[in-house]
């Protein structure tokens, strides 16, 4: 068995409790202005932003450190305007066939199985779950942890992108296995969500929701 090799842990600064809690606070207060977007600005994007929210993203933990999240971004209109045209097909199966109740969670949101957003937004960032590595022999080499890891990654790479500026949409059409078609991904990875990306547009609106409190999710021991 390989022998670990440990380094210093690198970077961690100790704050005082009074810091502690305003950094929480503001980092708490931030999160709390991001809402889910479904009406996108084709305004450009600069890439070194997605560039950076996405080595963000990368430093999220993983099941033996496999990192087994796989990015495609998309920008080609061409390829955008396909990718609505499939993950429209799919919505469109979904909404005719969802149980009732399903239907009646999704009323407040406003949501239906046109996607214009897809083709709108400057950005897709379609994520992949890498579920096991190709050996050059032909074997395979499992990955672990892998929903949950790439979950955190996904979470991550929200928080990035709305700390740079830009609004997001997680998008998973069901079922989403054409993306792995169009964008060319090998077998072993498996599509995990679309994530849309870039400015709201003007007079953009969302619902108005309201969160669960602390005291409906969370329980102290």
């Amino acid at each position: 068995m390989q022998t670990p090799d440990f380094i210093p842990l690198p970077g961690f600064r100790e704050q005082a409790p009074e810091e502690m809690i305003r950094r929480a606070a503001d980092f708490n207060a931030e999160l709390q202005r991001r809402r889910t977007v479904r009406q996108f600005s084709g305004r450009p994007v600069p890439r070194e932003v997605i560039a950076q929210a996405l080595l963000a993203a990368g430093s999220a933990p993983s099941g033996a450190h496999r990192q087994p999240w796989r990015f495609v971004v998309v920008t080609d209109p061409d390829l955008k305007r396909r990718v609505r045209e499939e993950a429209e097909r799919s919505e469109r199966h979904f909404y005719a066939s969802a149980p009732k109740e399903w239907l009646r969670a999704l009323e407040p949101l406003g949501t239906d199985e046109h996607k214009p957003y897809l083709e709108t937004a400057p950005y897709l960032i379609a994520v992949f779950a890498e579920r096991y590595i190709c050996l050059s022999n032909g074997g395979r080499s499992h990955n672990y942890y892998v929903l949950e890891s790439v979950g955190i990654a996904t979470g991550f790479l929200i928080a990035a992108l709305h700390h740079a500026g830009l609004v997001t949409l997680t998008h998973t059409p069901s079922p989403m296995g054409f993306l792995g078609h169009l964008l060319g991904r090998p077998v072993n990875e498996r599509p995990f969500l679309l994530l849309v990306v870039g400015f709201p547009a003007e007079q953009a609106t969302v619902p108005n929701l309201t969160r669960k409190p602390l005291s409906e999710t969370t329980v102290w021991k």
